[in-house]
């Protein structure tokens, strides 16, 4: 599953996110989601999460 769709992530859940800093080659980090920062129900480039490490970013894959 892609990460477009607000309805399909929840607190709690492990993901592979892609930070900001890494936007540009792509690289995937996995974490588990503590917090959904994007309010709208769909994002193109996936919705923003923040993990419980407190790293933050755009959901590519729900694991």
């Amino acid at each position: 599953m892609n990460g477009q769709n607000r309805a399909d992530i929840k607190v709690g859940i492990k993901v592979n996110i892609v930070l900001k800093k890494d936007q540009r080659t792509g690289k995937l980090t996995e974490g588990i989601v503590a917090k959904l920062l994007t309010n709208s129900s769909f994002h193109p480039h996936g919705i923003k999460v923040m993990l419980t490490d407190g790293q933050v970013g755009r959901v590519q894959e729900i694991l």
